[in-house]
């Protein structure tokens, strides 16, 4: 048996409970079984991209990231022999949010913005298709203490402007407040981006990614090995914010998923 095999089957053995939840909706998570748990994990692709296969009652698990404008019906997966797995994914109409941004360039940005929005948008991009073969950590904790105030998935109206799905989770949390990483793993990017402020992403394998975001400081470096709990940076309101607080996001296969999923006890 692999030694890949042999470390993920000693982890989920140990630690069924930390599997994130599955809700098969736009913004949620498929748990898809794909096959009995010998041999190399299938590789696995949804929309074009990789997705996160895991083994768990021994058979592979795929952890399917499914996009927030996903419409709702038969999805399918493509194995690398060329076979297709199908799943369904279930209707969801999630509330509009309104906010009011003094900074107007926040909310229609000039030329010069724009173009830098353009640039970092590929960066996070890049960021978040990234896939580290191995077994993924998927034991998370809540990375601040506080508040649920920006709940996941919101269709947000800015200064009376439609604009995307929140794609995180907002915790209220006063300027300076620690932030501790969710999960151990690898710092993947550390920057300041025009929306998000200064930014950590941590991958924690296998395609699987987080994302902390208008931090007032930033306390690892690119290539940092992580630890649960370890504090990456501190909470504030850089970026397009409207108060401090700490956005936190998760992704499968490059899309942003509820990170109340990842959470115990959290509905």
């Amino acid at each position: 048996m692999k030694k890949w095999l042999l470390l993920g089957i000693a982890l989920y053995s140990a630690n069924l409970a930390a599997f994130p939840r599955a809700n098969p909706v736009p913004g949620g998570i498929a748990l898809v079984p794909l096959a009995p748990a010998s041999g190399q994990p299938p590789i696995v692709q949804y929309a074009g991209s990789r997705v996160t296969v895991m083994p768990i009652d021994n058979q592979w698990m795929a952890l399917v990231g499914i996009p927030l404008d996903a419409e709702a019906g038969t999805q399918s997966l493509r194995l690398q022999n060329g076979a297709t797995v199908n799943f369904q994914v279930k209707a969801k109409q999630y509330k509009t949010q309104r906010i009011n941004i003094k900074d107007k360039n926040k909310v229609n940005p000039d030329d010069e913005s724009s173009q830098r929005i353009v640039r970092e948008l590929a960066i996070q991009k890049q960021i978040k298709a990234h896939f580290t073969e191995g077994a993924a950590t998927l034991d998370f904790i809540k990375p601040a203490p506080g508040r649920d105030t920006g709940r996941f998935g919101l269709r947000r109206v800015i200064n009376d402007q439609p604009r995307n799905p929140h794609s995180g989770m907002d915790i209220a949390a006063a300027k300076g407040t620690p932030v501790k990483v969710a999960a151990a793993g690898r710092v993947l990017y550390t920057g300041d981006f025009f929306f998000s402020g200064n930014a950590v992403y941590v991958d924690h394998g296998a395609g699987v990614i987080s994302m902390y975001a208008h931090l007032s400081a930033i306390d690892v470096a690119v290539g940092d090995a992580v630890q649960q709990g370890e504090v990456i940076g501190k909470v504030g309101s850089t970026g397009r914010a409207t108060g401090p607080h700490l956005h936190w996001s998760v992704y499968l296969n490059g899309e942003a998923v509820d990170p109340a999923l990842f959470l115990p006890n959290k509905k």
